[in-house]
C-alpha cells in the first residue's frame, strides 16, 4: 500500500470519494513529506500548516454531511506564486512585490477550489516567472539546474510533496523544469485557460500550465480549469469536451517527428535517446513519419524573445522607473531590452509570428501529434542558469498544446523527457495520444530522495 504522499490526483480523489482515506490523512502525508525534504529543495515560498489541516478537515466534514465531492474533493495543489490567493502573499518571489496581498484568487485557483482542491501552498518561482534562477534544488541532483520559471512546482510534484502543482508558460516554463525533473508537464492552447489574476510577463505568449505525474492527472485538471472568462479577453468561448473521456480509448497515434532543428541542436545522448523512444512507439503500433519545418521558423525564437522583451516591459516599466535596482540582474536587463525596443522592430516581429503560427498550426493538423525531445540535453550540472527553452518556445509561441512525457534516465542519471505536440484546441487528442504513449513506454521515475 503507497503513502497517501505517493498517489496520483486521481488515485487520491476516488480514494477519498469512495471514504478509504481522508482527507486530513492525505494532507498530513504531504505536509510531513514537505518538513522532511524543504529545507534542502527549497521548493516553497509560502505555506501555513495550520491552514491546510483546517481546510481539509473542512472537506472531511463535507463529506460526512453528505455533500457530493468535486473531482477534486480534497486534494492539495501547489500555486506558483504569480497566481493571486485572496489575503495571501503573491510575491512572484520578488522584492518589489514583497508586500502584495491580494483580494482575489486568479481564475485557475479559483475553479480548483470549486471542484474541491485545496491551496497546499505558493510554490517558488523564478522572479516575476522571467530570467534568473530560483532557489530552488533539483531533488535528483542538487548540482543540477531544476528548470525555470516554474522550478519549485516541478521539485514539488517530483520529490512527492504533491501530485500536482501551478505553473505558467511564457517560452518553456513548464514543460522544461517537468522534464529535468521527471514529470509530466501540461501547456494547453493560447486561451484554452483563464489567466485572469496571474502576474503577466507578456500577453500574447502567457499561458497557463502544471505539473503532475500521470496524464490522467494532467487531463482532470484541464477538466476544471478549461474554460472561457469574461475576465480574460483571450480565453477562448470554445465548448470544452470531456477529456478525461478521451483517454478511455486511446489508439495508437500518427506521429510527426521533426528532427530538423530539435535533433541538430541536441547532444548526442539526447538523440540517442529520442529515437529509442521513437522506435519503441513504433514497435508498439504508432505510425511514424519524419516531418519538415517551415521556413517560417528561421526568425521564430529571435521575434519570440522581441515580443516577450517589448509587452514584459509594459507591464514593468512604472515600477522599473521607481526601484531598477529591486529587480535581479537577468529580468532587469530583459525589461531595459523592451524599452530599448522601437515600434517597428516589435511590430515586424508580431508579423512574423503571424504567419509562423499559421505555418506551424497546419504542421500540426497533418498528424496525430508531433515529437521531439524535450530539451536539447538532460538538466546541465550548471545552476547559473535555468536551461535552454529553444525546444518548448516555439510551442508557445505559436500557441499549441503540448506536453512532456519522463522517457528514461541520462547516463549522470537524471531524467530526459519527450515533447508531443497537438492540433489548436486540440487537446483531447493530444492528451489520447499521450496517455497512449505513456502506456507504451511505461516510464514512472521517483527521485532518490
Amino acid at each position: 500500500m503507497p503513502q497517501p504522499y505517493e498517489l496520483t490526483v486521481t488515485e487520491a480523489a476516488n480514494l477519498i470519494r469512495q471514504r478509504e482515506m481522508s482527507a486530513v490523512d492525505l494532507a498530513r502525508s504531504l505536509l510531513d513529506r514537505i518538513e522532511t525534504l524543504e529545507p534542502s529543495l527549497k521548493a516553497w515560498v509560502y505555506l501555513d500548516r495550520d491552514v491546510v489541516m483546517a481546510e481539509a478537515e473542512a472537506r472531511d466534514r463535507e463529506m460526512a454531511g453528505g455533500a457530493t465531492p468535486g473531482p477534486l474533493h480534497g486534494i492539495p495543489v501547489g500555486v506558483k506564486d504569480i497566481y493571486y490567493t485572496a489575503g495571501i502573499p503573491t510575491t512572484a518571489c520578488s522584492r518589489v512585490y514583497a508586500d502584495f496581498v491580494p483580494e482575489y484568487d486568479a481564475a485557475p485557483v479559483a475553479l480548483l477550489k470549486r471542484a474541491g482542491a485545496t491551496m497546499l501552498g505558493k510554490t517558488v518561482t523564478t522572479e516575476f516567472a522571467c530570467m534568473d534562477p530560483s532557489p530552488a534544488v533539483n531533488p535528483w541532483n542538487a548540482a543540477h539546474t531544476p528548470g525555470g520559471s516554474s522550478s519549485g512546482s516541478a521539485v514539488a510534484v517530483a520529490a512527492g510533496m504533491c501530485a500536482a502543482a501551478l505553473g505558467s508558460q511564457t517560452v518553456g516554463s513548464v514543460l522544461r523544469p517537468a522534464s529535468y525533473n521527471g514529470v509530466v508537464g501540461f501547456k494547453p492552447s493560447y486561451g484554452r485557460v483563464s489567466r485572469h489574476g496571474v502576474i503577466p510577463v507578456s500577453w500574447s505568449l502567457d499561458t497557463m500550465g502544471w505539473m503532475t505525474r500521470t496524464v490522467e492527472d494532467a487531463a482532470l485538471l484541464l477538466q476544471v480549469m478549461a474554460g472561457p472568462d469574461d475576465n480574460d479577453w483571450v480565453a477562448s468561448a470554445m465548448p470544452v469536451p470531456d477529456y478525461s473521456a478521451a483517454l478511455t480509448i486511446p489508439t495508437a497515434p500518427r506521429i510527426g517527428v521533426i528532427r530538423q532543428f530539435f535533433f541538430d541542436h541536441a547532444d548526442e545522448e539526447t538523440r540517442q535517446h529520442t529515437s529509442a523512444v521513437v522506435e519503441s512507439l513504433a514497435e508498439a503500433g504508432a505510425e511514424v513519419e519524419e516531418l519538415p519545418l517551415p521556413p517560417s521558423m528561421d526568425t521564430a525564437i529571435e521575434d519570440q524573445q522581441i515580443i516577450m522583451a517589448v509587452e514584459g516591459s509594459t507591464f514593468h516599466e512604472p515600477m522599473y522607473r521607481r526601484q531598477a535596482m529591486d529587480y535581479q540582474r537577468g529580468i532587469r536587463a530583459m525589461i531595459q531590452q523592451g524599452l530599448d525596443t522601437d515600434a517597428v522592430t516589435y511590430a515586424r516581429a508580431m508579423e512574423r509570428r503571424q504567419q509562423f503560427i499559421t505555418d506551424m498550426r497546419k504542421l500540426a493538423e497533418r498528424v496525430n501529434i508531433l515529437l521531439t525531445p524535450s530539451t536539447p540535453t538532460p538538466p546541465l550540472p550548471d545552476l547559473s542558469n535555468t536551461g535552454n527553452t529553444m525546444y518548448q518556445g516555439p510551442w508557445t509561441s505559436c500557441g499549441l498544446p503540448a506536453i512532456t512525457l519522463p522517457s528514461g534516465l541520462s547516463a549522470s542519471g537524471v531524467p530526459l523527457g519527450v515533447q508531443l505536440v497537438g492540433a489548436y484546441m486540440g487537446e483531447a487528442g493530444l492528451l489520447a495520444a499521450a496517455r497512449w504513449c505513456e502506456e507504451a513506454l511505461q516510464v514512472r521515475l521517483t527521485p532518490p530522495v
